[in-house]
């Protein structure tokens, strides 16, 4: 087990949402499930708790009912290599959830990611300020980042 584990507390769908990323995500899968039994507090057979791994890393979940929400105060940055990956998991995480700015979405279940391209941070880290400064305006009119749009706006164009 890794020192730090995100853990994510569901109300009654953690077993919805962990097949749902682990269907995203490369090289991810369920670890273990445990089950509420008759004793309760949950229903019969529901998903009490849960580890899985995105990518590689580790995260437990908790079907622990509806007093607690996700808010964006914790969301999952997701360093994507191309703008087809972007695409990809942009779609896939909006299915049913809400886009917001700056390559931030909630996904159906009400947790935030922030979907970004390598690029984006290259571009904004670059030496000329002015440069960074025309990425960050095009940035903020964004809601799933566009590359192309950033890169026009990089070269002055």
């Amino acid at each position: 087990m890794q020192k730090i584990t995100p853990f994510l507390w569901f109300n009654n769908n953690a077993e919805e949402a962990i097949n749902l990323y682990t269907s995203i995500f490369k090289n991810s899968k369920i670890l273990s499930m445990t089950r509420y039994g008759e004793a309760g507090p949950g229903q019969p057979g529901m998903v009490m708790t849960a580890t899985f791994q995105l990518n590689g890393q580790e995260f437990m979940a908790l079907n622990g009912g509806p007093e607690f929400k996700f808010t964006e105060a914790i969301s999952f940055l997701v360093d994507c290599e191309t703008q087809e990956e972007v695409d990809d998991l942009w779609e896939k995480l909006t299915a049913g959830g809400e886009e917001s700015q700056c390559g931030w979405l909630k996904d159906k279940f009400g947790l935030s990611w922030q979907i970004v391209p390598r690029a984006l941070g290259e571009m904004m880290g670059d030496k000329d300020p002015e440069k960074a400064q025309r990425v960050m305006e095009a940035m903020l009119k964004m809601h799933k980042i566009d590359v192309k749009i950033l890169k026009q706006a990089y070269d002055g164009r």
